[in-house]
């Protein structure tokens, strides 16, 4: 019975991810409807590079003629001398070498390429190298949970970069759909990875309530301190996107949080869950006391590293604004009361609040399962 619960569960999670991969390409169809000439895969083939006399007239302006070779597109295979315009004052060196793999943009008039030009290396490849690098990885050292592990991880990347922008895009409530996201997220995953079983029951719960403790921390704080949820440059840019959405920025910030804190709150409760379980299995005559006990000890050791893990994980974001602040001598007042500090700041300590609570949580939980688990023993 239980082997077929297991089952039903795994294979309708394959029918969702499915389902959601086909709603993928959906949304790809309806955006793509009108053809692109940007992110076109290009080699370079040879370079020519002005001299330098032209390129101190040029105060620092560099300019290459270079021959490249299309390998994608209605152009493929197509040859083309393209400028490609490098300020060496920037940080960011586009300088081509032969070989190297690029996107280009094209104007066509025609059906015949006018104008292209370069506005980005291709680094697909390689990041590609590292993706299949981590997969084997967790497939070697997890075995069937590794297989399982990179199944819900890849659902979960499709629902976060795909599912929740293209509803949020078509004006859903964030606040809702981020919280009705998370609870998804958090039950799929647990279950595909542990199955239903009191373990994985204490860590959804865990997790859960910790994530909604981050959140009404967030919705709190954001409150008392004025956040408006548009401070960084790309939130400002949404309100010049071609559909025209008002967007509850404050909303977005809150969707924003919860993501950041379910994967480490998570974590952290199926890691308390599956301790005080594997304690359990080892000494089932360990009283629920002692249990509880060792159960909060991990989490007490657990909480430290966490919690600094996403305190540095949100403030370094931030980092180089940091930098250009105290390069100007701003005061430490000021800078904590920028818009865009105070936001990664509410962040960090609201993610970590919520972690902490998940913990007693978690082994509560765990110690209450476990009593029912044993009455039902002295029952039979």
């Amino acid at each position: 019975m239980f082997q077929k619960t297991k089952v039903t569960i795994f294979s309708f999670s394959i029918f969702v991810f499915m389902l959601i991969f086909n709603m993928n390409l959906a949304f790809a169809d309806e955006t793509n409807s009108s053809k692109s000439t940007e992110g076109i895969k290009a080699t370079v083939l040879d370079t020519l590079t002005i001299d330098n006399a032209e390129l101190e007239q040029s105060h620092g302006i560099k300019n290459q003629k270079v021959q490249i070779l299309i390998t994608s597109g209605s152009h493929k295979g197509e040859k083309l001398i393209i400028d490609n315009t490098i300020d060496t004052s920037m940080s960011e060196n586009f300088s081509l070498s032969k070989g190297d793999n690029i996107l280009i943009s094209i104007e066509e008039k025609n059906g015949k390429i006018t104008k292209a030009y370069m506005y980005q290396f291709d680094r697909g490849k390689y990041l590609l190298y590292l993706t299949l690098g981590f997969v084997i990885l967790m497939i070697l050292i997890g075995g069937i949970k590794g297989i399982k592990s990179v199944f819900t991880l890849a659902l979960t990347i499709i629902i976060i970069l795909k599912v929740l922008p293209t509803l949020l895009l078509k004006g859903y409530d964030p606040v809702t759909t981020s919280v009705l996201i998370c609870i998804g997220i958090i039950v799929f995953t647990l279950l595909i990875v542990s199955g239903i079983n009191r373990k994985t029951v204490s860590a959804i719960i865990g997790t859960s309530c910790g994530v909604a403790m981050a959140g009404l921390i967030a919705l709190l704080m954001g409150n008392l301190t004025k956040l408006t949820g548009y401070g960084t440059e790309e939130s400002q840019m949404l309100m010049y996107i071609p559909q025209n959405i008002n967007f509850n920025y404050k909303g977005l910030l809150f969707a924003a949080i919860l993501m950041g804190a379910l994967g480490a709150i998570m974590d952290v409760s199926m890691s308390i869950a599956s301790s005080m379980n594997e304690i359990d299995d080892s000494n089932p005559n360990i009283s629920t006391a002692s249990l509880m006990k060792a159960g909060m000890s991990v989490g007490k050791d657990i909480m430290g590293t966490m919690s600094n893990t996403l305190i540095l994980a949100y403030i370094g974001a931030s980092l180089q604004f940091v930098i250009l602040l105290m390069a100007y001598n701003i005061s430490f007042i000021e800078i904590i009361n920028q818009n865009v500090i105070a936001t990664e700041i509410v962040r960090a300590l609201s993610g970590s609040i919520g972690l902490i609570s998940s913990i007693p949580i978690t082994i509560f939980v765990s110690g209450i399962l476990r009593n029912r688990k044993a009455r039902r023993r002295l029952e039979i």
